[in-house]
């Protein structure tokens, strides 16, 4: 007598189990896959989006604001603060914000753009006698940023007891970072100071 023929799996039970060792396979590879190598940063940048302080923005004294400048990078647009005066220069705080207001008045400033940078920096557009060191052509346009890849507006946002400050409209909200370099154009003295905001993340 022979023994009886094994009965079919359902059609069902297989596609379940194939499933089941496709997920596990899967599952395999992404644990001896190393996290870093699927999620590399852009460009390598790690600055992250949060507010960057040096000093709390506040009054440097003999500080003034001479020129504002924007370039574009490989990786990253960057904006440029000429501050004549101290070589140590070291009083910002930059920050997303909902909306750039006006220091004291607090009326908001028009930007263009998804996400906006407040610039708040511990130095004036003019000197002791009222003469002002900084006077752009235009305050809405402070540098053509037409055409970058991440800057879409810089606007010039008043100047108060020792404090200027200035609202950046990006794309997106991106990486930034913000430091200081000594010397400015045509001077070895005063400082730049630097904010870099990245294509991507």
């Amino acid at each position: 007598m022979s023994a009886p023929r094994p009965r079919p799996r359902p059609r069902s039970v297989v596609l379940f189990l194939t499933a089941l060792l496709t997920a596990a396979t899967l599952g395999l590879l992404g644990f001896l896959v190393p996290a870093s190598a699927s999620a590399a940063p852009y460009c390598g940048i790690t600055w992250g989006s949060l507010a960057k302080d040096s000093g709390d923005a506040a009054p440097v004294r003999g500080a003034q604001l001479v020129n504002v400048r924007a370039g574009e990078q490989s990786c990253y647009d960057r904006l440029v603060l000429d501050v004549r005066g101290p070589a140590n220069f070291s009083s910002w705080r930059v920050r997303y914000v909902s909306q750039v207001t006006q220091d004291a008045s607090g009326r908001p400033v028009p930007l263009r753009g998804g996400a906006f940078l407040q610039i708040s920096f511990g130095a004036t557009d003019h000197t002791d006698a009222g003469v002002l060191t900084y006077r752009p052509a235009n305050r809405a346009e402070l540098v053509n940023v037409t055409g970058y890849r991440t800057f879409r507006q810089v606007a010039w946002a008043g100047s108060f007891e020792g404090v200027s400050q200035i609202g950046l409209g990006v794309r997106a909200r991106l990486p930034f970072r913000v430091f200081a370099l000594t010397g400015i154009p045509g001077s070895p003295n005063g400082t730049r100071v630097v904010i870099d905001v990245a294509h991507a993340w």
